[in-house]
């Protein structure tokens, strides 16, 4: 499946700020309210880690919806490799409109650019060996196509985007269809085109994938040693993506098997939100 572009983004992004802005001041913000409208205002913002930073475009998009005099410029671009004490970016205009959008933008960097730093650290142990870590739809409501449009930008790829552009066929599936050559088949014939991926938990399993004409197989929380032989069995007829209990510490010895692919939840599940700070002067 194609990975995700900003191009791919414009709608997606609008509805992601309107309803943070919307959950956040609701019918206004009553403390802005404190400051005169007229007054302008400067701020700046910075990391307090290390990071790759990714999410620029929502923190437009907060300040455009809130008040389009505002300016941002930006010292960084998504994907960029930033330091702890690093100036991001700096915003002009009604102090108001600042302090009003500051928490819905920081959530929106400090979120996306944690989810790009960890696949970006991912990314690097697997350096190299010609494997490509896919996402998962393990992803926060509402905000899926945002994470998995990071996870490009730390150097991860895009699994299929939600449950219509492509077949997953797991055990569940084959159980209700009758067996993997009827869940293959069935799927073939519903959506002509779409990538058809079947589940396996052995090598029995995968010859009968391969022999139904899966795309892709997904090789279930095999041994290495069965990874190894996975890999020979097909003998480049189908893609191979290893899944399951996959950690820090077994990822390169996985991707040293030959698999195409490695799936990994935790690239936008268990992220911590990157430390961010703004500062405002008058």
């Amino acid at each position: 499946m194609p990975n995700l572009t900003l191009a791919d983004l414009g709608a997606e992004i609008e509805a992601n700020v309107s309803a943070a802005l919307r959950e956040d001041i609701g019918s206004g913000d009553i403390t802005a309210q404190l400051i005169p409208a007229e007054r302008l205002a400067h701020a700046t913002v910075i990391t307090r880690e290390s990071a790759i930073i990714c999410g620029t475009a929502w923190v437009d998009a907060v300040f455009r919806q809130l008040d389009p005099r505002v300016s941002v410029h930006w010292h960084v671009r998504d994907g960029d490799r930033v330091s702890g004490d690093q100036k991001l970016f700096e915003l002009q205009g009604p102090a108001r409109a600042l302090l009003s959008g500051e928490r819905a933008a920081l959530n929106f960097l400090q979120t996306l650019s944690a989810v790009a730093t960890r696949c970006r650290h991912f990314a690097d142990l697997v350096e190299g060996t010609g494997v490509k870590l896919l996402d998962t739809r393990k992803t926060l409501p509402g905000l899926r196509m945002a994470q998995k449009y990071a996870v490009t930008q730390g150097g991860c790829h895009n699994h299929r985007i939600g449950l219509y552009d492509a077949f997953l066929i797991k055990e569940n599936h084959i159980a209700a269809c009758g067996g993997i050559a009827q869940a293959i088949a069935t799927a073939h014939n519903i959506a002509p085109g779409k990538p058809v991926e079947v589940e396996v938990e052995n090598l029995e399993e995968l010859k009968e994938a391969l022999e139904a004409g899966a795309d892709i197989v997904m090789l279930d929380e095999l041994s290495l040693e069965d990874m190894r032989t996975a890999v020979t069995i097909n003998a480049g007829h189908a893609k191979l993506e290893a899944s399951g209990g996959i950690n820090e510490a077994t990822l390169h010895t996985i991707a040293e098997t030959g698999v195409d692919y490695i799936s990994i939840g935790s690239l936008t599940k268990d992220v911590k939100a990157i430390d961010l700070s703004m500062r405002l002067s008058l």
